[in-house]
């Protein structure tokens, strides 16, 4: 499988939300993603959503683009394709996966580069909201 083959007519969707990553002391199952390893627990949700007796940390401004593609498990290389191709254009990425989608945050003033990019590759991209 060629993770390209999966850019022509795909849909990517531009969160109408603004994103925090925080750095926290405990999960929030409210949040869009709560991720626990043995060093460290980061959130991601909307901006001013979460505790702040919790935050340790927080990078705010992003916006959330997901690829409307159910992705197999065998595919090897999609994000290393996406990171590559916005590294490109300068845009740093914070990278995210479902059981069958993936996700990237990018930062706000980067939304045009980025989806500019993906529509090069022959995504569609649509705005949420």
């Amino acid at each position: 499988m060629n993770p390209r083959d999966f850019f022509e007519d795909g849909t990517v969707t531009v969160s109408a939300a603004t994103y925090t990553v925080y750095k926290t002391t405990q999960p929030d199952p409210a949040a869009f993603a709560s991720i626990q390893d043995d060093e460290e627990i980061t959130v991601v949700a909307e901006g001013g959503t979460v505790d702040e007796s919790t935050v340790l940390e927080a990078e705010p401004g992003w916006k959330r683009l997901t690829f409307e593609m159910v992705l197999p498990f065998e595919l090897v290389g999609f994000l290393a394709v996406v990171a590559a191709e916005l590294a490109d254009e300068g845009v740093s990425i914070f990278a995210l996966s479902a059981y069958s989608t993936d996700h990237v945050l990018v930062k706000e003033g980067d939304v045009a580069a980025a989806t500019k990019r993906l529509e090069a590759l022959g995504c569609r991209i649509q705005n949420e909201g």
